[in-house]
């Protein structure tokens, strides 16, 4: 709790203050719960901030699948509204009013509305965040929605709000100390933002038996992918097809293809109606930075992608064995410390020439000598003091080689972000 006599901010204040004053409300970073942001939403009338919503949970794909909803719904002609956290580079990323960011005065208003509606509750910074983005999202009176969980699903602060749509992307391993450690638990936890008689899309193919079950018991309408819901991989095309669609010469988008079949079917269920032309045009223009995101510096290939859990880093070794096939790989990796680091390193191990690990001096974030230990690396691996470090030397290692090696940057949002301004502009 912050203290008494610590400076409020007002709403002229820059938005960096209130972030600040964020981050020292609340004794813990996380507390999961509803009954204090619920109350806060009630008191600023924010508990329905579209007449249509969509909540997209799950492990991996999230941000995705928001973003293929997002474009294709503004293809169609929606109005739409995207919250989604993380940020790679900058606060005002966590909220798109029709695909575009706000300026920081938006946020800074919407900070001190809620801080006068939550009247001496305490928030944590994702809740405080999350509440000043339905703030910022019932102003604009967009037709949708759509709404990403930071973390599980029910107890989520974005679980105060109704979906007319639930989407669960995936169900790995993730988040233990609060989740569970398997799979069952896990599942439990992220069909929790399902809703009596509303659609819960369930995009992952293999999913447990608690996702099947929590419908049942919540009552929600259940629409799985390989059961009600398919996709078929063509050599340039693909298709969708449901019960009551089939959509075929689809173009192949630069994110998940398996995150675009989930988004569909979301879409399908919303009484808005969206042509196959508008479906295209979203696949097309669905891109999203730090997500198998491709750009040069210096000269030299780089792939940035925040996989960060043994799931997100099989895909990714998918990726980089299609699209840079025979060519030698260099792995920039910064990861935090309560991640799978063994399994990542399993996921990716056949397909990386060499390693540089560097330490991520961010909360949680582990050592470049831990993190090599952990990863059980015998051979192929430098260790920097940071992720920086890391990435400069192995761009300049790739540059010395003939066939130019991909640098590969990877392990957690902050590792992402961090190269990602390095290499903006350079």
């Amino acid at each position: 709790m912050s203290d008494a006599s610590e400076y409020v901010p007002v709403a002229s204040d820059k938005l960096q203050v209130w972030l600040d004053y964020l981050e020292k409300l609340h004794p813990s970073e996380i507390d999961l719960g509803l009954e204090r942001v619920s109350q806060v939403a009630a008191n600023a009338n924010i508990l329905t901030p579209a007449p249509y919503v969509i909540t997209v949970g799950g492990t991996n794909g999230k941000g995705s699948t928001v973003c293929y909803l997002e474009e294709m719904l503004s293809a169609a002609g929606y109005k739409t509204a995207v919250y989604t956290s993380p940020h790679i580079v900058k606060y005002e990323e966590r909220v798109r009013i029709n695909r575009r960011m706000l300026p920081e005065q938006h946020h800074a208003d919407a900070f001190a509305a809620i801080n006068t509606a939550r009247q001496g509750t305490s928030l944590t910074y994702f809740e405080f965040g999350t509440l000043a983005a339905l703030q910022l999202i019932k102003q604009a009176e967009v037709d949708v929605a759509i709404l990403e969980v930071g973390l599980g699903g029910r107890l989520d602060a974005v679980n105060c709000v109704d979906p007319d749509v639930s989407v669960v992307t995936s169900v790995g391993i993730d988040h233990i100390a609060f989740l569970g450690d398997n799979r069952e638990q896990i599942g439990r936890e992220k069909a929790g933002i399902a809703r009596a008689s509303k659609p819960l899309i369930c995009g992952d193919a293999n999913p447990p038996q608690s996702i099947k079950t929590s419908a049942e018991n919540i009552g929600a309408k259940l629409f799985q992918v390989g059961k009600d819901f398919f996709r078929k991989e063509l050599e340039k095309e693909w298709e969708y097809r449901s019960h009551r669609v089939y959509a075929r010469h689809l173009p192949k988008p630069q994110l998940p293809l398996i995150n675009a079949s989930t988004a569909i079917a979301a879409i399908e269920q919303l009484p808005l109606p969206v042509s196959l032309d508008a479906i295209k045009m979203g696949l097309i223009s669905a891109v999203l930075p730090g997500r198998m995101q491709v750009t040069k510096y210096k000269g030299v290939d780089v792939l940035l992608d925040v996989a960060h859990n043994p799931q997100a880093a099989a895909y990714a070794a998918t990726y980089i064995a299609s699209n840079y096939q025979g060519q030698r790989v260099y792995a920039v990796i910064g990861m935090l410390s309560d991640k799978d680091h063994a399994g990542v390193k399993a996921a990716l191990e056949q397909n990386i020439s060499e390693w540089f690990v560097g330490t991520l001096n961010e909360h949680r974030g582990e050592q470049a000598g831990q993190l090599v230990k952990n990863m059980k690396l015998t051979h192929d691996y430098q260790v920097f003091d940071d992720v920086n470090a890391a990435f400069e030397d192995a761009i300049a290692k790739a540059k010395e080689c003939d066939d130019k090696p991909l640098v590969f940057v990877f392990g957690s949002f902050y590792t992402v972000s961090s190269v990602n301004q390095r290499t903006v502009g350079a």
